[in-house]
């Protein structure tokens, strides 16, 4: 794993081994979401309320899914991670994101969705640079995930490329 150490920047490299472990981490503060003034934590856990995940989903116009398989494919995941805020002593979930894996080679990201309000702010590609930096602090060396041509712009601005095959495939290699 020492090789791919070097991958990360010293200060962002520390910022990984400092928060690996914690469920809720600061990710943004003061985060000005059109007047209101939140901060953003990011969780990295399976313990997720499968109702506002699924609340998530339905902002999207995703297929809904049963609840049953959503917590089986949740517990199966190699990463789980999501974005919330509190507002009146309340949270309220932003951003999912989960990963599957062989724990050795290969990763891939599945369900990546942001809240419609909260979309064209830069959450998700802060939500996908920390599904990366965990995979990477993993020592995953290959990340795929499947995309809709409507987002594969997204995914490019964040390192990916399209299979050469031109399927909904994407893949991202170490530099």
């Amino acid at each position: 794993m020492t090789f791919w150490r070097s991958f990360f920047k010293q200060a962002a490299y520390s910022s990984v081994l400092q928060n690996i472990n914690k469920k809720n981490v600061l990710l943004i503060k003061n985060f000005d979401n059109n007047g209101q003034v939140v901060n953003i934590y990011l969780s990295i856990s399976n313990c997720i309320n499968l109702y506002d995940l699924e609340k998530l989903c339905d902002s999207v116009g995703w297929v809904k899914r049963p609840i049953k398989k959503v917590k089986k494919a949740i517990n199966n995941s190699f990463l789980v991670a999501h974005l919330f805020y509190y507002s009146d002593n309340q949270k309220h979930l932003i951003g999912f994101a989960r990963a599957t894996s062989d724990s050795s080679f290969n990763a891939t990201i599945w369900d990546v969705v942001v809240h419609p309000s909260f979309q064209s702010k830069g959450l998700g590609k802060a939500l996908m640079n920390q599904m990366v930096k965990y995979l990477r602090y993993s020592d995953i060396s290959t990340i795929t995930l499947f995309a809709d041509p409507q987002v594969t712009k997204f995914y490019k601005h964040l390192g990916f490329i399209v299979d050469p095959d031109e399927v909904k495939g994407m893949f991202w290699y170490p530099l």
